[in-house]
Formats: structure tokens, C-alpha cells, sequence
């Protein structure tokens, strides 16, 4: 055999090894299986369905480019805003569907079951983007919840720094009888007191989720006389709220505060219903702060669904980008191996700010806007206008106290 010949048969040789060495690695490229547990009926679908096409509009552009060699799908499940349904959905994804991780849900109290039940006990990632509950990246945090949406502790905090500028002594409290309500509020008035200990709170008011009349407690309160209220209703009773401000003339007599009562996604169906003078808080706004990404995004946001991104549907952006980042850095498709890839990952959010996953609970950091209803000629419906800035810093809470809450 001439040493030409020899040396083909061996080269040949190798190019079949080396081949035969890749066809695993290839054979593992797959797509990855999102599972999204979610409120797409009722009141609280707005939120549901503006967060999903914001994740929807992300993984169009993630998609093009792939991922380890595969797409990101998703399969989503209607939990209609019960905790039971919410558990049972998100188990059914994980043991029937094979999901790679869970996402999901506006419900605070489904959000804590998922991420116990599920989450923890089948050591599968699971990533809040709406659901507000302090606990759940706070004192019930562990290795495998996560939360891109701005819990009650930050809203809590932002909403009291906003409220401490102001005059008011005597406050109210009200809000729907379930744990984000009462989360939102503990929150915002530990941190009110804590900047202004001169405030007093001369009562409190509870209606359960979804009530639909909110006169008779309006009507109660205002009787009392506080200088102003601080209002803790969800995705349930928001819209209800809001609405009995305004016809009701109270949000005109008494300042109040209500955490996401200047996003657009509430706002913009009330239209003429929605009150002017209502203060809030929230991390999103599609008209501030005026950066060029933050208009690309709202211009294809617009373009693909007809109307502006809100809170949701940025949470939902930020979190398929964290969702493809982490893939990226973990280099597979495996659930141990991706969370440590996401702890302390950052990513550049649609307003062009950075976003964190802090590492040391696992919530997302981004910056919040204090502002007040107005209508301005430029909408047809009411905005936020005198928007404060805070920064991600200013408003979370220190490792310290993350990991101090968890050893109670």
C-alpha cells in the first residue's frame, strides 16, 4: 500500500470519528419547552394576554437566531385565577407536557402554590412575571423560583418614598382580602412609616376578590376623612376601582395611591371611566422614559397586537431574554445547569436599561416610576404625568435582609 493511499484511509478514518464523535451532541440539539401558567379569562386577562404577547414578540427575534441549536415553544394553560387550577396546570405540564420550566402567573396566591408544590418539589425553574408577592423571592424563596416581575417589597417601597414627599398624615387602607393585597400593603406602609414616622393609619377596608361593587366601602371611608388612601387591589379589582374613583368623585375629594394605577393596560380600556389625580407606581411605562429602544420596542409591540406594551408585557420580554441567555451561557438543556447560568445574569431590557437577576434571592432589579393620572391632548386616555424616577437599588431589598426573612 503506497504511504499516499495510507495516509487517505487514515485521514477518511478520522473525518468517520470525529463525525460519529458530534452525532450525540447534535442529536441532543432540541427545542426548548416553556410552559406558561396564566389568566387568560376574566378581569385579570388583560394582564395575562399583555404579557404573553411580550414574551410572544421576544422569542420572534430570539427564534431567528436559535437557540443551543433549537427554538424556545410554549404551551400555555388558563388557570382562570385559582390557586387549585394554577397547581394542578402546572403540575400536568411538568409530569405529562416535559416542560423545561415554568412561567407564569398574575396570581400571587397560585404563584406560591406552583412554586412549593411544583417548583421546589420537582426541582423544576419556575419564573414569576407578574405575580407581586414579596414572599415569593423573599421569605419563601429557594434554588428554583425566580421573578422578573417587581415584587410587592419594591412596589411597596417605591410607593412609600413617592408618598413621603407628600403632605398627607392620616391614611386608609384598603384593598382585595388576599395576599397580594395585604402584601402590597404591609409594604407600603412599612416603608411609608419607616421615612415618615409621623404618619398615622386610621383604618382599613376589605372586599373580597372580584367584588364588584366598591361604593358602600368608598362611601365608609370617606366618611372617616384621611388625608389620603392607599388602595391594594390586583388584576381582580383594579379595573372595578378605578372605575367607583371616578364615578364616584373620590379619587377628586381624597388622593390616593394605587400600585400599577398608571399603567396604560388598565387605563387604556377605561377610557372616559378611568380618574385623573390617582397616584401609582410601576416599573414600565411605553411613553417614558423616551429612549430609542424603549421606542422600537412600543413601534413592533404596536404593529404586531394594535395597541402599546405594558408592565406585563415587559416582564414577559425581559424574561424570554433571560430564559435564552441563560441557555446560552449553561451551553445545554438542563434544569441545574440553567440556573446557575441565570443567578447574576444581566440583559439589556426594551427601554435599554439593564436588567439583573440578582443571584442572592433571584428577583429580578430594573428601575420604577412614581407618577400621577392626567389627561393629556396627545391620548385618548389618561397617563402618568410628574414621573419620579427610583433606581433598582433604591428600592429593593438588601441580600441581608432577603436571606435574614428566610431563616424565620
Amino acid at each position: 500500500m503506497s504511504k499516499s493511499r495510507f495516509s487517505g484511509i487514515v485521514l477518511f478514518g478520522l473525518v468517520v470519528a470525529l463525525s460519529l464523535m458530534m452525532l450525540p451532541a447534535l442529536s441532543e440539539a432540541r427545542d426548548i419547552k416553556v410552559g406558561i401558567v396564566d389568566t387568560y379569562s376574566g378581569p385579570p386577562a388583560v394582564y395575562g394576554n399583555d404579557a404573553l404577547n411580550g414574551f410572544k414578540l421576544a422569542l420572534e427575534g430570539i427564534n431567528k437566531q436559535g437557540v443551543l441549536g433549537g427554538k424556545i415553544e410554549f404551551t400555555t394553560r388558563d388557570e382562570k385565577f385559582k390557586v387549585d387550577v394554577a397547581l394542578a396546570m402546572a403540575k400536568e405540564l411538568v409530569m405529562r407536557e416535559n416542560v423545561d420550566l415554568l412561567v407564569g402567573t398574575i396570581n400571587s396566591g397560585a404563584s406560591l402554590a406552583i412554586s412549593d408544590g411544583v417548583a421546589k418539589a420537582e426541582k423544576v425553574p419556575f419564573i414569576v412575571w407578574t405575580a407581586k408577592d414579596e414572599k415569593i423571592t423573599g421569605e419563601l424563596g429557594h434554588r428554583y423560583v425566580f421573578s422578573t416581575a417587581e415584587n410587592t417589597a419594591m412596589a411597596g417601597k417605591a410607593g412609600g418614598v413617592g408618598l413621603a414627599k407628600k403632605p398627607y398624615k392620616k391614611y386608609w387602607i384598603a384593598g382585595d382580602d388576599y395576599s397580594y393585597g395585604h402584601a402590597i400593603a404591609d409594604a407600603a406602609w412599612r416603608n411609608l412609616k419607616a421615612l415618615k414616622p409621623d404618619v398615622e393609619k386610621i383604618g382599613e377596608s376589605w372586599w373580597k376578590i372580584g367584588e364588584p361593587d366598591l361604593v358602600p366601602y368608598l362611601t365608609s371611608i370617606s366618611a372617616a376623612k384621611p388625608d389620603a388612601v392607599i388602595f391594594c387591589t390586583g388584576g381582580a379589582s383594579m379595573t372595578n376601582c378605578l372605575k367607583a374613583l371616578k364615578a364616584t368623585g373620590f379619587a377628586a375629594k381624597i388622593p390616593s395611591w394605587i400600585h400599577t394605577a398608571i399603567d396604560h393596560a388598565v387605563l387604556k380600556p377605561l377610557g372616559a371611566e378611568a380618574p385623573e389625580g390617582v397616584m401609582g407606581t410601576i416599573q414600565y411605562l411605553f411613553y417614558y422614559p423616551e429612549t430609542p429602544e424603549n421606542k422600537a420596542f412600543v413601534q413592533a409591540f404596536e404593529k404586531a397586537y394594535g395597541t402599546p406594551p405594558g408592565f406585563p408585557a415587559f416582564n414577559a420580554y425581559v424574561t424570554a431574554q433571560l430564559i435564552a441567555e441563560a441557555y446560552k451561557k449553561a451551553g445545554t438543556i438542563d434544569k441545574e445547569k440553567f440556573i446557575d447560568a441565570i443567578e447574576g445574569l444581566k440583559v439589556k431590557g426594551p427601554t435599554g436599561s439593564m436588567v439583573e437577576m440578582r443571584a442572592c434571592d433571584h428577583q429580578a432589579v430594573y428601575p420604577m416610576y412614581f407618577g400621577t393620572t392626567k389627561k393629556l391632548p396627545q391620548y385618548d386616555f389618561v397617563v402618568a404625568t410628574d414621573i419620579i424616577t427610583l433606581t433598582g437599588n433604591e428600592v429593593m431589598p438588601t441580600c441581608d435582609e432577603i436571606l435574614k426573612s428566610r431563616k424565620k
